[in-house]
């Protein structure tokens, strides 16, 4: 079978130029920005008069990172369409994170989140919260890092593995350059940006395939494919990868635990005027996630109908069995026309750039204002201020990139590389919401222990297979097992060792401070 032009084609010129194109424009969105900052919260907040819609979908950008963007049509080449039941849970989240935890946040002036932790059971849990956070996304950013390093452009460019590490860097810098001249302003922008550009690269490639294929009936699946794995509705086995019931609650409770408590989620509610404002931007993240997954679940299709129809052809180091995360990113190369693989490529960089420009900036909000302005005070100089907070992201970005080159230790698919890194903290991290917001006896060595607590049964669950030489567990099971066990934890402790709680009414003494 003979490969086709096309196939011999890869990276244009125009590809390139297409690429560069888009990285010059991130940098000159940060350049634009930099000299519109006037103060710390135009830097943190984009002065707190923000529009829902593109908060909304800077923070679904955010959390659609490239990760996502292509372990999703990895994850129906070859385990089948199981996931897509994560939807169900979308309804859920938005009324426990619209009504029971935005409004919260909304009556906080606030730059952190963190500062609600301190408001109820003080300093120390405030900071525990921070550095959780902080661990949480250090991890991934740097796993982002890697992955589109690793699997997009070294990849594409066919260069060989050991050039990853300097990939790597230059990815991370161009993100770190205009996340650090711009603030959250540019970060929301290019996110905008970005999520028409993911969008769009992915429904180029579907079309480009039902043209190839001659309609869209010639790949949709009407039968279960031979390459799946059988995924029941439900069972009691914790080693079964994935389930109907198990992909339902899992996603139920990462967005319930990232929407609730995480930086990146808490400082774009913060962005805008008020709460009802801040549900329509979740309501925004919310839908989009929908068209987009049901985009890159019928993205995964496609590619598996293209290359099971012998139009498209693998090379003989890859199956469509083993390999289902490098395929999207080999049919981009090989099989699309030059100038539409250059916008592709630039949607899958989008992609890893909206999540690291948010994780920079929130990352670097939290270390600013929960940790250096602690230590040393804020100047009366909003020039100085800015620029000590810039720094912070500019380290806080380096960092990631060193992280990154640790991240190839970590076993599994692309889903399952980021369950096991991203959500090992992310249950923890809201239980100490949790008992701040909805217990109103807990004490800080309760919320404390019970968080540790969390935190290890996370990690056993996570590294199983790692830490005992077993079978690995269930991904699915991670966040729900370590909220229970930190909650059992934590209630009964705070009940059994009272300590002194501040009053809920500080909360607008905290927001005065800021």
């Amino acid at each position: 079978m003979l490969a086709t032009a096309q196939q011999l084609t890869g990276m244009t010129w125009l590809d390139l130029l297409i690429i560069a194109a888009y990285g010059a424009g991130m940098l000159f969105i940060g350049w634009y920005y930099s000299k519109r900052t006037r103060s710390t919260e135009d830097y943190h907040l984009g002065g707190r008069s923000m529009r829902s819609s593109s908060i909304g979908l800077s923070l679904f950008a955010t959390l659609l990172s490239t990760i996502t963007y292509l372990a999703l049509p990895g994850e129906m080449v070859n385990k089948g369409p199981i996931l897509l039941w994560w939807m169900v849970s979308f309804p859920v989240a938005y009324v426990v994170v619209g009504y029971l935890l935005i409004p919260h946040f909304m009556r906080l002036k606030a730059t952190s989140g963190y500062e609600i932790l301190e408001a109820t059971l003080g300093l120390r849990i405030r900071l525990l919260g921070a550095v959780i956070f902080l661990a949480t996304r250090m991890l991934w950013m740097a796993l982002i890092i890697y992955i589109t390093a690793k699997i997009i452009i070294v990849q594409v460019m066919g260069w060989p593995p050991q050039s990853t590490p300097y990939v790597a860097v230059v990815i991370g810098l161009v993100t770190v350059v205009f996340t650090y001249m711009g603030g959250l302003r540019a970060v929301v922008l290019t996110d905008v940006i970005q999520s028409f550009l993911l969008l769009g690269g992915a429904v180029l490639c579907i079309v480009v395939i039902s043209v190839k294929l001659g309609g869209v009936g010639a790949w949709w699946p009407t039968e279960w494919s031979p390459n799946w794995q059988h995924q029941p509705v439900f069972s009691w086995d914790p080693h079964v990868r994935a389930t109907v019931i198990g992909s339902i609650i899992f996603m139920t409770i990462w967005w319930i635990c990232t929407a609730g408590s995480d930086q990146m989620a808490i400082q774009r509610y913060l962005a805008t005027r008020d709460a009802r404002a801040a549900r329509r931007a979740f309501a925004v993240t919310l839908g989009s996630n929908i068209v987009v997954t049901v985009v890159l679940a019928s993205l995964g299709f496609a590619l598996l109908g293209f290359f099971q129809s012998g139009l498209g052809h693998l090379p003989e180091n890859m199956t469509i069995a083993k390999d289902g995360d490098k395929i999207f990113p080999y049919f981009i190369v090989h099989y699309l026309p030059p100038g539409v693989t250059g916008l592709v490529i630039s949607g899958l960089l989008a992609a890893a750039m909206s999540s690291l420009s948010s994780g920079i900036n929130s990352s670097g909000s939290v270390i600013s204002v929960d940790f250096v302005d602690r230590i040393f005070g804020r100047s009366e100089s909003e020039a100085i201020n800015i620029r000590r907070t810039k720094i912070v992201s500019l380290i806080v970005g380096l960092v990631a990139v060193a992280l990154s080159s640790l991240m190839g230790m970590v076993t599994g698919n692309l889903m399952e590389v980021t369950v096991r890194t991203n959500h090992v903290f992310v249950a923890p991290l809201f239980g100490l919401f949790f008992m701040a917001i909805f217990v109103p006896f807990a004490t800080p060595l309760g919320t404390a222990v019970g968080a540790l607590a969390g935190c290890i049964v996370a990690i056993l669950i996570a590294y199983w297979d790692m830490i005992t030489g077993l079978a690995p567990l269930s991904f699915q099971w991670i966040s729900l097992i370590a909220l229970i066990v930190n909650l059992l934890v934590a209630i009964p402790l705070s009940l059994l060792v009272p300590q002194q709680r501040r009053a809920a009414s500080d909360l607008s003494a905290i927001g005065k401070e800021n």
